[in-house]
């Protein structure tokens, strides 16, 4: 009975939480408010991937950059997203990705068919997260961008 009873107050604990605390979870159907929080560290536009899912191509100062939405139902109702930097004509070795990807947690990077340097970061949004959560991720997301540029030698064209 008292693990009965201390499952339930927990429960009941997060639920108050989310009441309290005011916020709607975010959720892959949320498009305009994951645009939201990408505007807040730089430029965003929302657009479509040629199969209709949402796009969001963002600037992060000099650098641009997409957020994908994946796993979506009827082009809507998306299960995640996904960021991508990719870089035309920047051609770091193989151990130049490798040593980003051993010494970083919350992005991988790859060199793409032709060899450009590449960097991606996911977010699983099927639950959904909070307003501050999804943007403390796009807070990541800026820091990868910027440390990626700098760490494959990439220079904005003048």
């Amino acid at each position: 009975m008292r693990v009965i009873a201390k499952t339930a107050g927990a429960f009941m604990v997060l639920a108050f939480t989310g009441i309290a605390t005011g916020q709607e979870a975010i959720t892959g159907a949320d498009v305009d408010a994951v645009l939201a929080a990408a505007t807040e560290y730089g430029t965003a536009v929302l657009s479509a991937q040629p199969n209709g899912d949402p796009l969001i191509n963002g600037k992060i100062g000099e650098v641009g950059y997409q957020i994908l939405f994946r796993n979506c139902t009827d082009n809507a109702d998306c299960e995640d997203i996904n960021f991508f930097l990719g870089f035309v004509d920047v051609k770091p070795t193989l151990e130049v990705i490798n040593e980003w990807n051993a010494s970083k947690r919350f992005s991988r990077a790859y060199l793409d068919q032709d060899k450009d340097a590449c960097v991606e970061m996911d977010i699983d949004l099927v639950e959904g997260v909070s307003p501050a959560y999804l943007s403390s991720q796009v807070a990541i997301w800026t820091m990868v961008v910027e440390q990626f540029a700098d760490h494959v030698g990439y220079t904005a064209p003048s």
